[in-house]
């Protein structure tokens, strides 16, 4: 870096966050200067075509298809990657942290493959590895995480990480909308991609809940560590079931730590949920995120904001570029708090106890309740409450359960599909705060 602090970035990647990334720091540059004495600027572009119309204006010179040339390039201080996957984003980002260069990074599959690997080698380089943009977009959580709360023990964390999801479980929510009329509108605004698979599924919001537990707990999760449920299965009938016993369906990722033997046992899950009508994250519509972190120092806190987009989540990678900048100039890094993150300890989803709700549809003559309910008594869940509609020949049976092991529920699945008189098992949703 030069005598006059002027911090030369190598940009891989230029999309939506990239592009948004190079109007932010024209148009912030100064008042960033004002505040810290650094003069940001991106010196070199990595992109897959250099002859592509773009939204913002680049020098000669500035645009290339070389990743490698960039992270090697003397006149490059510090990278920022924004190409997502895997590889070859894992060896710039290696090779750029062992040259001295500190990296701000969005790449939450990445992080969630691999970030202890990446986390230790920043380290041993003395320089920053900085992922604010990962998870949430704009919002501000991984630093509260790594360095507000270090000194506190984490508890719980429950967030609503997946925009898309949430845009659409509010629209059927609030409109009755059916999922796929749900999902088309996401698209049309450019909430949800062309195969939204990712999202719906809970894939993305895996990789998200990996990091969280990761920096929350300082233990290595990984995203196959994580049980995973999407939102497919969710119909109008259950939330209009949910908000008729005071809750909102909402897709969540949640990582918990609770004492066991030899040490804290952790669970990292993400699947549709009941929240209660009275929890701050029932409230959270469209495409907001908002996660819910229970300290037993700090006790709840909650972080909201749109936690996706080009701009707010170059916001966030901008204020990762000012700190690990500012850190290069002083000769200082902040990647300790996530380095040596231990092997967890995981507590197997059979382990969990919840109340549930169920849905199904069977034939509606004499007797079928009966066998549904000695179906739950064989595995030793109760039932608190069945109501049951009329569909022709059909009946839709609609139960929650008493407090049960997840085990005992899912065994009692099984028995339910093999009933002669069960067309079809239907949604399974956990109730929040019922554990």
């Amino acid at each position: 870096m030069d005598g006059n602090s002027t911090v030369r970035i190598g940009l891989l990647g230029c999309g939506n966050v990239g592009a948004a990334l190079v109007q932010l720091v024209a148009d912030n540059g100064d008042s960033v200067a004002a505040r810290t004495g650094l003069r940001l600027e991106v010196t070199r572009v990595v992109v897959t075509d250099v002859n592509r119309p773009r939204a913002v204006a680049f020098g000669p010179g500035v645009l290339t298809t070389d990743a490698a040339d960039v992270v090697a390039d003397p006149d490059v201080d510090l990278v920022v990657e924004v190409m997502g996957g895997i590889e070859p984003a894992r060896t710039l980002i290696l090779t750029a942290l062992e040259a001295g260069k500190p990296v701000v990074t969005a790449n939450k599959e990445l992080l969630a493959t691999h970030g202890a690997e990446l986390f230790d080698a920043a380290v041993k380089a003395g320089v920053d590895l900085l992922f604010e943009a990962a998870v949430c977009g704009a919002i501000p959580l991984m630093r509260p995480l790594r360095e507000s709360l270090a000194g506190d023990r984490i508890n719980r964390v429950i967030g609503i990480v997946n925009g898309t999801t949430n845009f659409i479980l509010t629209r059927m929510t609030e409109g009755g909308q059916s999922f796929a009329d749900a999902l088309a509108e996401a698209q049309a605004l450019g909430y949800a991609e062309r195969d939204p698979t990712a999202d719906v599924e809970g894939h993305d919001a895996a990789a998200k809940a990996a990091i969280i537990a990761s920096v929350a707990f300082g233990i290595d999760v990984r995203v196959g560590d994580v049980y995973c449920e999407g939102i497919t299965g969710v119909t109008t009938d259950d939330i209009a079931m949910a908000a008729r016993l005071g809750y909102v369906v909402k897709l969540l990722a949640l990582a918990d730590s609770v004492p066991g033997p030899g040490g804290d046992h952790v669970s990292v899950r993400v699947h549709p949920a009941m929240v209660p009508v009275s929890h701050p994250l029932a409230s959270v519509r469209e495409a907001f995120n908002a996660v819910f972190v229970q300290g037993e120092a700090a006790g709840e806190m909650m972080f909201y904001g749109r936690g996706a987009g080009g701009g707010p989540t170059a916001s966030a990678v901008l204020g990762d570029v000012v700190d690990a900048a500012s850190n290069l100039r002083q000769g200082t890094s902040a990647s300790a708090g996530v380095a040596g993150l231990a092997a967890p300890r995981l507590r197997p989803m059979d382990e969990l106890a919840s109340q549930y709700y169920l849905s199904l549809d069977v034939a509606d003559k004499p007797g079928v309740l009966e066998q549904v309910a000695a179906a739950f008594a064989r595995h030793e869940v109760s039932i608190v409450q069945v109501l049951q509609v009329g569909m022709g020949s059909e009946a839709r049976l609609m139960l929650v359960t008493h407090v049960a092991r997840e085990k005992a529920m899912q065994a009692t699945l099984a028995d339910l599909r093999g009933l002669e008189a069960v067309d079809r098992v239907g949604s399974l949703l956990r109730v929040i705060g019922s554990e």
